[in-house]
């Protein structure tokens, strides 16, 4: 199955649109200066988004990015950026996760490994005071960047002790898996073979279909794999949910973030990517229970993906239904995008307060919501 990219397409507002809309007008500030000031753009003139979804259960719903750089590798802003773009965007909790193997703005890269880097901590340290500020849940991350696949560690305790062993990605995943982290799989259209072993550095799939490498699943195995990213920036990978399904592994979504958020997304994007994670409460302890649990869903470009049951109950408390004497009465207690399809009629409940109705249904396909490739999620009338 291809990879497809989708942010912007087949949806109710294109990115370009949005971008122009969040464009600022320069104002007079000072003496013949056209500018904006940065205060007022972020807490006066433009709040930080509020996105309602409720409780799932007795679970909060925490929305989230993790996978985030800085220039502590190969990112255009600085991790305090990362808090600020996140608390805009109205996030629980995000993972900056830096490049082990290529800090170019440091004096390393790929070849000369980790010789030039001393601390893999550092992006997490500076940020941290920041995120603890703004009631900003950080996680500290990496990401292990070899030229035949790319992994995500997150929760990890010490990410100087994974580079340490960069020589050898198997070892870097086993010890983050010591620390208790949750190691997955990034951008699974890398790289261009078929075999990790026999793969061209740096190369992307490109008309082929995806596979489930041999030795990804060696580790998965062992206990050293957990996920895979079902959604990167603006590509979605659809036949990862069918491998998170057969592997018992997590999807999860991501923006792989490098350059600012204005820069990529505009302001307070609807479409942006963002992982909704199922936690007990709004804490770190829990954001990593839920992980490991699995209950991670992923919204992006008006899609929402992810396994079965939390699918089910996360639509099952986002709409409502109210069975009348003409049918059904839907109404969208969220401000996830829902299209609800029975017998060839589409009813879109896309933003908080829609409502639908409906006559003579026993089952809801919801067809922007998937459980497996080409598979949307079906709400059975209970």
């Amino acid at each position: 199955m291809k990879s497809v990219a989708l942010l912007g397409t087949a949806t109710t507002l294109s990115l370009q649109n949005l971008i122009a809309e969040s464009a600022l007008t320069p104002k007079p500030i000072g003496e013949g200066l056209l500018a904006v000031g940065h205060g007022e753009i972020s807490r006066k003139k433009y709040p930080p988004r509020k996105i309602t979804i409720p409780d799932v259960g007795a679970f909060k719903v925490l929305k989230g990015d993790f996978h985030m750089h800085t220039l502590f590798s190969d990112g255009l802003v600085m991790p305090k950026d990362r808090v600020a773009e996140a608390v805009d965007n109205g996030l629980d909790v995000i993972a900056i996760t830096d490049h082990i193997e290529y800090r170019p703005f440091l004096g390393g890269n790929s070849i000369k490994l980790v010789e030039n880097n001393d601390d893999h901590n550092i992006a997490y340290n500076i940020a941290k005071p920041e995120a603890d500020k703004n009631n900003l849940i950080l996680v500290r991350g990496t990401e292990i960047t070899k030229q035949t696949c790319h992994f995500n560690a997150l929760f990890v305790q010490d990410v100087n002790a994974i580079a340490a062993v960069v020589a050898d990605w198997r070892k870097m995943l086993a010890i983050s898996a010591e620390q208790g982290g949750f190691n997955f799989w990034n951008h699974p259209n890398f790289p261009t073979h078929d075999s990790l072993s026999d793969a061209v550095p740096f190369g992307y799939l490109k008309g082929k279909p995806l596979r489930f490498h041999d030795e990804i699943e060696e580790v998965r195995k062992q206990g050293h794999l957990h996920g895979i990213e079902a959604f990167n920036g603006t590509t979605y990978y659809p036949i990862v949910l069918d491998w998170c399904n057969e592997r018992d592994l997590v999807p999860v979504t991501v923006t792989d973030i490098h350059p600012s958020d204005w820069n990529t997304y505009g302001h307070q994007n609807p479409l942006r990517p963002m992982s909704l994670i199922l936690a007990k409460d709004r804490s770190y302890e829990s954001v990593k229970e839920a992980f490991f649990a699995g209950r991670v869903v992923g919204w992006a470009a008006n899609m929402v993906f992810g396994r079965l049951p939390w699918m089910e109950q996360l639509f099952r408390s986002s709409v409502e239904i109210q069975k009348t004497s003409g049918g059904l009465s839907l109404k969208n207690l969220s401000e996830i995008p829902c299209i609800i399809e029975v017998d060839d009629k589409s009813y879109p409940l896309e933003s908080l307060g829609a409502t639908a109705k409906i006559s003579g249904a026993t089952k809801l396909t919801v067809s922007n919501w998937f459980v497996g490739t080409k598979q949307p999620l079906e709400i059975e009338i209970q």
